[in-house]
Parts: C-alpha cells; structure tokens; sequence
C-alpha cells in the first residue's frame, strides 16, 4: 500500500490508521508513505527554499541538492515514518519503519542528468542531484518481518551505489516492493476516488485502456497510473487507486468499491 503525501499533511486521518490495523490482523501489509509537502513545509522553516522542475512529459518533482536531500531524509524517515509507528503501535499494530537505507532495502541509480522545461518552454538539461530510481528491493528483508507478525512501513529514501541516500518517488518505490514481494495487489490510497476520464470515475481500465490515458491525467495521477502499470507487467494481479478520506478507504479499496481497478 502507498499512503499519499496528499493525505499527510495534518496528520494520517484516524479512518485510514484504524482500517490499517483492522487489515493487519488477516492480511500481509507492506506501507510506503509519501509525504513532500511536509518536507517542504520543514524546509521552509529552516530557510531552505525548494526548487520544483517539470519534465517534458509534465511531470513535477522536487529538485534534490545535497541539503534538501539531508532534510528530505530527517522528514520521511524520522518524523513521517515514526509518527506512523506510534499512531499504530496505540492501535495494536506492530510496525517497524524503514528507510531505503536500512539493509539497503531500495538501491537506487543515482540521475546523472535530467531533462527539464523552464519558464519560456525550452528543454534544458539540469544535473540529476540526490534522486534516484529504484532498481533493487531487499524482498528478503521485508519477507522476515511479514513472516515474525511486523508491518514494514517504508519511507522513499534509497542508497545509492556510492552509499547516498537519494529522493525517489514514492509511487514508484511501492510498485519496486509489489513486484519484489509478488503483492496480489497494490493499493495507492490518495485524496480522490481514482482516475477521472471527463470528470467520470474509471472504475476498470486494462494496461491498455490506462496507458492510451496517461498523455492526457495530470501529473499527480499520472505516476500513480504509471506506478500501476509497472507493477501489473511485474506481476502483481491488479492496482487500485482509491480515496483515503472515506470511512473503512483499504478494505473499500480490496472490494472495489468507488475506486479504479487496472489489471
């Protein structure tokens, strides 16, 4: 499951903690949470403005220098990913929260370069930072705590091949750990009911059907279609997206109820 960053910023509604540790107790549940506005609100705080580059495809994501990569990872991985610890921990759920880092659980290929567009529309080559893309998962690893009764509760922070911690998409982390893992599913849990085609719910859309909408889905959704996709041709059984604001949103989710299947 992925918990949106959309759905951090006061805190995770009591509805999804509570479905969480209900699931818990008959199902295996590996989480990876988001959480940018959060690091960037921090950031803010700390006098460290956040510089924000669109791909060519359209596609938004948070240049990562050396010192927003030191912030990004206090964030995730120390004030997100134990907040989430203790809210379930009080609810009877065991978690046990990980960084990329921990037991080089993600390894990630550091971006050399990346393509961005600037202000006026033109392609301009930007140096990659600290971000990344997965490339490996220690699947043992989050095997052993399934197996000893523990959730594993990701934070999207890898290692790099040179030992830096790298920023990398949290969407894209979850499908590396569906994959890893063979999930039956994977659940994106955000701030709307699922994909949106002319303002109506995709309730079921093939790889197909998906992959001929993403030019047209906003940036937000497009990396969790995109996410889906690459966990269906991984394996994993069929994605959901659904709402994490409604009462019960996971077990809602697992009987596809108002949400977008894609299998």
């Amino acid at each position: 499951m992925k918990v949106g960053g959309s759905l951090l910023n006061d805190g995770v509604p009591a509805t999804i903690l509570d479905d969480l540790a209900v699931q818990a107790r008959s199902l295996q549940l590996i989480l990876v949470h988001g959480g940018g506005d959060l690091v960037t609100e921090v950031a803010h705080r700390l006098g460290k403005e956040q510089r924000f580059i669109v791909s060519p495809s359209g596609i938004r994501s948070r240049y990562t220098d050396k010192e927003t990569s030191e912030i990004y990872t206090m964030v995730m991985s120390g004030m997100i990913s134990k907040r989430l610890v203790a809210s379930l921990a009080s609810r009877g759920t065991r978690a046990v929260s990980l960084s990329g880092l921990d037991g080089s659980l993600l390894v990630a290929k550091r971006k050399k370069k990346l393509i961005a567009v600037d202000e006026r529309g033109r392609k301009v080559l930007v140096d990659g930072g600290y971000t990344g893309k997965v490339e490996q998962v220690n699947s043992g690893l989050i095997e052993m705590l399934l197996l000893g009764g523990y959730l594993p509760l990701i934070s999207p922070v890898a290692m790099s091949e040179e030992g830096e911690a790298l920023n990398v998409d949290g969407d894209r982390a979850a499908a590396g750990a569906a994959i890893a893992t063979k999930a039956d599913a994977i659940v994106f849990l955000t701030n709307v009911s699922g994909l949106l085609k002319d303002g109506k719910l995709v309730e079921r859309a093939s790889v197909a059907d998906a992959r001929a909408m993403l030019p047209s889905i906003g940036f937000g959704m497009q990396k969790k279609v995109m996410a889906s996709l690459e966990c269906i041709e991984g394996g994993v059984s069929e994605a959901i997206i659904c709402s994490g604001l409604v009462e019960k949103p996971i077990a809602r989710g697992l009987d596809h109820s108002n949400c977008t299947v894609i299998s």
